[in-house]
């Protein structure tokens, strides 16, 4: 969340086409400045079509965390946190309940000391 722009998609896949509507998510809702995306190196975060889109976009800047350096990418002991108190043991009949199963766990997450 930036300046009152928040970004929320729930994956239905991990796709280039899909990751690169997420990128033109962001930019929409941020529509000045550069837009810095730290990702990992799933495929669809740098396959052909992606770096494609991305020569259009050049607002949108990507930093890669290294390669077998997961111990650098501070997401993945978060991701860890946040799946535990949102989406372990449960079941959701589609993206809204997802998403407010993730909403809640955030608010939750953010509030404690």
């Amino acid at each position: 969340m930036r300046d009152g722009h928040e970004v929320t998609m729930t994956a239905s896949s991990r796709s280039s086409a899909f990751y690169q509507r997420f990128l033109q998510k962001a930019e929409t809702a941020d529509a000045t400045g550069g837009i810095y995306v730290v990702t990992d190196n799933l495929s669809s975060h740098h396959s052909v079509s992606t770096r494609t889109w991305l020569k259009d976009h050049p607002r949108i800047r990507h930093v890669f965390i290294p390669v077998g350096a997961c111990w650098l990418n501070l997401q993945e002991g978060w991701w860890r946190i946040f799946r535990k108190s949102a989406l372990a043991g449960q079941s959701f009949a589609g993206p809204p309940e997802i998403e407010q199963a993730t909403r809640l766990a955030t608010s939750r997450l953010n509030t404690r000391v």
